[in-house]
């Protein structure tokens, strides 16, 4: 009974950590909720730091590469072997690996969110799949829940066609470094919402087998 009031007494005070302690939600895959770490004023790249959960700053935005979108990740999930099959059945290929981080998404919304470590509620729509040096490194796209213009739309197809390519474009460049001629970042294609409700399913497998490991 003392362990129980404790643990309760912790989760009172203490922050939960942005990747294992926060909750995906009761309607997943329909609905997620999601950790935003970036936003499209940022000039800072930030990313989790996976042992504290605080923000950290990755890299300074060196080039004029500005995130299109909302940009973070699932809680509670992992891009390991069963969401990367899905880029081995799509390349007919066997040796595409996940990269070993959360799985991505991109939120879609017409207001103006001025930072990051905050928690959106989201509807994924589709996805587009890419390799980072032979790493499946796929990129959810899902509009923010109630938003005035994007809250309504089901399906990839939805979205202006200007936007996916932006989308496309920048997450296929902001790896590169200008003069140098190595593309680390790949595109390979964009699917709909069925199949990045399939990713998100597997991407939840593999951070419990991810988990059991540890």
């Amino acid at each position: 009974m003392l362990d129980k009031i404790i643990q309760m007494d912790y989760k009172k005070t203490h922050k939960a950590h942005p990747w294992h302690g926060v909750s995906l939600g009761n309607n997943v895959p329909e609905e997620v909720r999601a950790f935003i770490e970036i936003v499209p004023t940022d000039t800072v790249k930030y990313e989790v730091d996976k042992e504290t959960g605080y923000l950290t700053i990755d890299r300074p935005q060196k080039f004029s590469n500005i995130v299109p979108s909302l940009y973070g990740f699932l809680p509670r999930t992992y891009c390991g072997p069963k969401m990367a099959e899905l880029t081995n059945k799509a390349l007919v290929r066997t040796d595409v690996e996940g990269d070993g981080d959360p799985l991505d998404i991109c939120i879609l919304t017409e207001k103006d969110v001025t930072h990051g470590d905050i928690i959106a509620k989201a509807r994924p729509i589709g996805g587009l799949r890419l390799l980072d040096h032979n790493q499946a490194d796929d990129k959810i796209i899902a509009v923010l829940m109630s938003d005035a213009v994007y809250g309504m739309m089901t399906d990839i197809e939805q979205v202006p066609p200007a936007i996916i390519r932006r989308l496309i474009h920048y997450f296929s460049t902001y790896k590169d470094i200008p003069g140098e001629h190595t593309e680390r970042m790949k595109f390979i294609s964009i699917y709909g919402p069925n199949v990045a409700k399939d990713v998100i399913l597997r991407s939840m497998e593999d951070y419990e087998d991810y988990i059991a490991k540890k």
